[in-house]
């Protein structure tokens, strides 16, 4: 094993957090942080408050290899309700109910499905951190401004339908950094002709690091242990390098 702590550097390595519903990326990473020793600290990939799930965190040094954690896949689950669009295409924004002409049949929500998988446009949520100006999206749609973003392309490795009961679809997918969960569920509900807006998003993989591994941030020790924390080559070595 590597080493991840010495007396003059503090904790070195990476440490995979479950990040709990309605907690931000920040505020994970800022009691992460705290329990660390107020050692230097970075996510591989932020997750919406509404999101829930594997936070990849990197601490001391380790944060100078954050960048080839981000370009790992990552596996999702979500449940979207295809009655409504949202204003932030998820249960924080104002619903906007649809009365599809024709209730999808499965055949049809399976063939729509196909169209989001493999190399394609997206346009990412007006609600995101996305920069627009200078100032992040969700600033400028928040102070009533409207905001849409240009498409740009996005990869989905894996689509698959797990379940479907009107008006609510549950998928799984794997796709490349620079999705958004969100805007699928949008574009689905655009296809078919219904609304479309995400219930719950739970992201079950950044890589190789899985939920398995995962720890509640409020749940860790204080002071965080150094055996609670994965060295930096071993963490670089489960992604091939």
């Amino acid at each position: 094993m590597s080493q991840t702590n010495n007396s003059q550097t503090g904790i070195n390595g990476f440490i995979v957090l479950d990040k709990p519903l309605k907690m931000s990326s920040m505020k994970a990473i800022a009691i992460l942080r705290r329990k660390a020793g107020r050692a230097k600290t970075g996510h591989a990939g932020t997750l919406d408050p509404l999101a829930t799930g594997v936070l990849v965190c990197a601490l001391g040094k380790a944060t100078k290899s954050i960048s080839k954690m981000m370009d790992t896949t990552k596996r999702y689950r979500t449940l979207v309700d295809l009655g409504a669009f949202t204003s932030t295409d998820d249960l924080e924004g104002e619903k906007e109910r649809i009365t599809p002409k024709e209730v999808p049949s499965l055949e049809i929500l399976e063939n729509a499905l196909t169209q989001f998988t493999g190399s394609f446009l997206q346009r990412p949520p007006a609600f995101s951190a996305m920069k627009v100006n200078g100032r992040r999206a969700y600033q400028l749609a928040r102070s009533g401004d409207e905001v849409i973003l240009k498409p740009r392309p996005v990869m989905v490795h894996e689509m698959t339908l797990l379940r479907y009961e009107w008006p609510m679809v549950e998928l799984e997918m794997l796709v490349d950094k620079g999705f958004y969960v969100r805007s699928l569920a949008r574009e689905l509900g655009v296809s078919l002709g219904t609304g479309g807006h995400c219930t719950s998003i739970r992201r079950t993989a950044v890589g190789p690091f899985t939920l398995e591994t995962a720890c509640d941030p409020e749940s860790l020790p204080d002071p965080l242990p150094t055996e609670f924390v994965l060295g930096i080559d071993d963490a670089l070595a489960l992604l091939g390098d």
